[in-house]
């Protein structure tokens, strides 16, 4: 396979330009206390993700590769690094919402900074340096995404159960027809990265995969499916439950999708729009894996592993679908036809998140990116209405370990025949 080409200064600009901007517009609607608080461990505040992003350019392109390039803060490497043990002492993530200063203002301030310095600079980067940037516009994407289900998560807490972006009544669409199936022959595929365009390391070596004779669902489960699950005990009934599942299920308290709430006999969801009833048409979303292998179970069916979904989504479009285009309202949205294999919600796979054939880590701090996180962890395919347009493709990997379901998480079928 012949060495990708690193994008051009121009090209990299004004992907950047867009990046940046479009992670600002998403914070507008925040006040300074909207972006310090944090709601649990595993989200972390608005404004530790702008200056989180800003730090991963100042740090691995401007100090490593700019001569005379002088931090903005020589503190914030201690409050913004995430997980990268390479860059030192970090500050916890846990506490993460004990960051009143530096006030949303001065982050800005930073972001604004970075900004300046990397477009001055960007001409003077050599190819490896411009993919590092590559890299850090994709990273950003991926806290874009991150950035609205922590906010949505934070705001549920409120007892006040804030809108962060008004919407317009939903007017009830036509409930689809039943699932239909996608029949596919025993054969040899191959599967990851081919090597065109950008992709994270995780998503290579391309190498060939197996596939038994299965079928997959023409769509996602809907929220009317999932509360006949419910009304049918799914929640209640241990059989369709992986041990560790029920024992998650009973010590949480677990009865429905997170967000979900009954009140009077009636389902209501809460979203980035407020709360609002649960809309039967639209794809099921925020379950676990736990949840979406339980439903599975319960209709006869698997979840597709990650080689059966990336064969059959390699023939759809990865722009298409309901996904990220500018800072609105944001949820999944029924599909009154067959929906396509990205956007709505982010599909889980029972495919454990492990290393690929031949996969090797970079050198340096950038190479903690992905590898080290693979143990424990569900793999998740197709992106969501909160994924950046132009982010997915069929090779993406996206995973979280088996009880998260914060994110914009839903469920396709799959089975053996």
């Amino acid at each position: 396979m012949q060495p990708r080409e690193a994008p051009s200064h121009d090209d990299l600009s004004a992907q950047f330009a867009r990046v940046r901007s479009l992670t600002q517009a998403l914070v507008a609607p925040l006040s300074d206390a909207d972006a310090t608080v944090q709601s649990m461990d595993d989200a972390s505040p608005a404004k530790w993700h702008l200056a989180h992003t800003s730090w991963f350019f100042e740090t691995f392109i401007l100090r490593d590769h700019v001569p005379g390039y002088r931090l903005h803060d020589p503190r914030f490497p201690f409050l913004f690094n995430s997980y990268y043990e390479a860059e030192g002492r970090r500050h916890a993530r846990g506490r993460r919402g004990m960051i009143t200063r530096p006030s949303l203002a001065e982050v800005m301030t930073y972001r604004a900074a970075v900004d300046a310095a990397l477009i001055a600079a960007m001409p003077t980067l050599d190819g490896a340096v411009r993919d590092l940037v590559e890299l850090g516009c994709h990273h950003e994407q991926q806290h874009q995404e991150l950035l609205l289900t922590d906010i949505l998560h934070l705001f549920s807490e409120n007892p006040l159960e804030p809108a962060m972006w008004p919407a317009a009544p939903k007017v009830p669409v036509a409930m689809p027809g039943p699932i239909g199936w996608i029949n596919r022959d025993e054969g040899v595929v191959e599967i990851g990265h081919d090597g065109q365009g950008f992709a994270f390391d995780c998503e290579g070596p391309r190498h060939r995969a197996l596939l038994a004779p299965h079928s997959l669902a023409d769509r996602t489960v809907t929220n009317g499916e999932w509360q006949s699950f419910i009304a049918d005990g799914g929640y209640r009934e241990p059989r369709w439950w992986l041990a560790d599942g029920w024992a998650w299920l009973q010590r949480e308290r677990i009865a429905a999708p997170l967000y979900w709430e009954e009140r009077d006999g009636v389902w209501t969801r809460f979203g980035l729009d407020g709360r609002r009833p649960v809309d039967p048409a639209a794809p099921v979303t925020h379950v676990s894996f736990y949840e979406a292998d339980a439903y599975a179970s319960w209709a006869g069916a698997r979840l597709p592993t990650e080689a059966e979904w990336e064969a059959a989504a390699a023939d759809h479009d990865p722009a298409g679908g309901n996904q990220l285009d500018e800072a609105r309202a944001i949820e999944p949205r029924p599909a009154i036809d067959a929906p396509a294999f990205f956007g709505n919600v982010w599909e889980w796979t029972g495919s454990a998140y492990r290393p690929y054939p031949g996969f090797a880590a970079a050198d340096g701090a950038v190479g903690e990116y992905n590898g080290k996180f693979m143990s424990g962890q569900f793999v998740l395919r197709g992106g969501s209405c909160a994924t950046p347009r132009g982010h997915a493709r069929a090779s993406y990997r996206n995973f979280f370990y088996p009880h998260q379901r914060w994110q914009f998480t839903g469920v396709r079928l799959a089975r053996d025949r």
